[in-house]
């Protein structure tokens, strides 16, 4: 283990970096009426927008935590941070939708090797009963960014333009790579893994997604369900051919053979493919429908992750001592009920209903997170937490995948090709509402996983 002060800086470093990208995402979010005018863009490809992003993440989280454990995890986060940084600037100066796209998926791909390396370098530079602390720590940072992205962005974003918040993203990646620099040394004590990369595999599981991510994107047209059906047959390929390699991208023992693992993963799954979309509908409902300008729509949405950051450190210490399961399970709980509540959401709803459901949802969440992860991390060995951090970070980023999969079918059924503006708000209230009523039902497994998991030893 490293020294105090070592430790400090690498919890600083990856607390900035796990801050910066959901700050962007948060911040996006609430801007995107701003984007959709600036860039004439319809609600289809507003949406490709925060699913580009979220793509990038996804191919290359599992690839990212796999040569991680095989090669130093330093190394890859501070490559991540540079991509972050190229991308931002990319964004910055977008002259139309189809580039900002193309920049936003590039930026996920950074965000990706930062994001799961940094886990996996928090986790073993502490001891274990000091576990849930970090990453508590760690999981208040992102939620930091949540909370700080809504209101921040829509200052920002009504005083100068979208285009503002792709430059602090880039300011902030420069100023963490070079903390980075200055503090998180290559780790000596690393041996670099020899074993060949599973290349076939790693092309089998980026066809198999991008293949779902832009066949959603185009359902209800017959290319779409066939993109849909290649992407599971390319995904069971996938997972039978890693099943059988001695050295795969991708150890399926990890959920064949470890329930604890297997069940957090699960149940996170879950939880982010039900939750994500509430940034996403909020942030439009209450600019459109409730006539809100978007630094009073980020104030209104910052009730959520202000809790989430509040209580997540104080929740993921208490996971050390508490068997993570009991709070975990009352956090699912939680979230599914607010989910429940935000179907019933109209056009007259008071603002302070709307605050106090996502107040209970942010509660929900910090209940439900860094306990999770305690657990996800402390089911895998020292050699294994570079690809347990890629998967549980994957767990989050299918979640979204899905969530805006699913959103963006609702969308192509209920208001087709039209923008945001041009849609009424009758018909935006059923597509949203149908949306939360689905994903409140998506939530209910999310609670049998997170209780059936079983218990974490402690001390280990």
């Amino acid at each position: 283990m490293a020294d105090k002060k070592t430790n400090l800086s690498i919890l600083s470093v990856v607390a900035i970096t796990s801050f910066m990208g959901t700050f962007l995402v948060s911040a996006v979010n609430i801007a995107l009426p701003s984007i959709g005018s600036s860039l004439s863009l319809s609600a289809i490809e507003l949406s490709w927008i925060i699913t580009s992003f979220i793509l990038g993440m996804a191919l290359f989280m599992i690839p990212a935590g796999s040569w991680g454990d095989k090669s130093d995890n330093r190394k890859i986060f501070k490559f991540g941070l540079v991509l972050f940084i190229l991308a931002s600037t990319a964004c910055y100066f977008a002259p139309s939708g189809i580039w900002l796209i193309a920049a936003r998926f590039i930026q996920g791909i950074g965000a990706a090797f930062s994001g799961t390396t940094g886990q996996a370098i928090l986790v073993s530079s502490f001891p274990a009963n000091k576990r849930g602390q970090v990453l508590g720590i760690s999981v208040s940072a992102v939620y930091i960014g949540l909370a700080l992205g809504p209101a921040v962005g829509g200052v920002l974003t009504e005083q100068f333009g979208w285009r503002i918040l792709f430059s602090i993203a880039a300011i902030l990646g420069i100023f963490t790579l070079i903390v980075s620099i200055i503090f998180l040394k290559s780790d000596k004590s690393f041996i670099p893994d020899s074993k060949k990369g599973d290349i076939a595999g790693t092309l089998l599981f980026m066809s198999g997604l991008v293949a779902l991510v832009y066949g959603s994107s185009q359902i209800p047209s017959t290319r779409g369900w066939v993109l849909m059906a290649l992407s599971l047959i390319l995904l069971v390929i996938f997972w039978r051919a890693e099943s059988k390699l001695k050295y795969p991208m991708l150890d399926t023992s990890l959920f064949t053979h470890n329930r604890l693992f297997t069940f957090s993963s699960m149940a996170a799954l879950i939880n982010y493919t039900s939750t994500f979309a509430i940034g996403f509908f909020i942030s439009l409902y209450l600019q459109k429908t409730l006539s809100l300008s978007p630094k009073e729509a980020g104030a209104v949405i910052l009730a959520q992750p202000l809790m989430m950051a509040i209580f997540s450190p104080l929740v993921g210490k208490a996971s050390d001592k508490i068997q993570p399961r009991y709070l975990a399970t009352t956090g699912m709980a939680m979230c599914t009920m607010g989910l429940g509540m935000l179907a019933f959401l109209n056009a007259s709803t008071p603002i302070w209903l709307i605050v106090t459901i996502l107040i209970w949802v942010g509660l929900g969440f910090a209940l439900f997170s860094s306990p999770n992860m305690n657990t996800i991390m402390s089911s895998v060995e020292r050699n294994q937490y570079g690809q347990a951090s890629g998967l549980a970070a994957s767990m989050r980023v299918f979640g979204q995948i899905i969530s805006m999969s699913i959103i963006t079918l609702l969308i192509s059924f209920n208001l087709g090709d039209q923008s945001i503006d041009a849609v009424s708000d009758q018909l935006f209230l059923k597509a949203m509402r149908w949306g939360f009523i689905i994903f409140t039902v998506i939530g209910v497994p999310g609670i049998y996983f997170s209780h059936f998991r079983g218990n974490v030893k402690k001390g280990v």
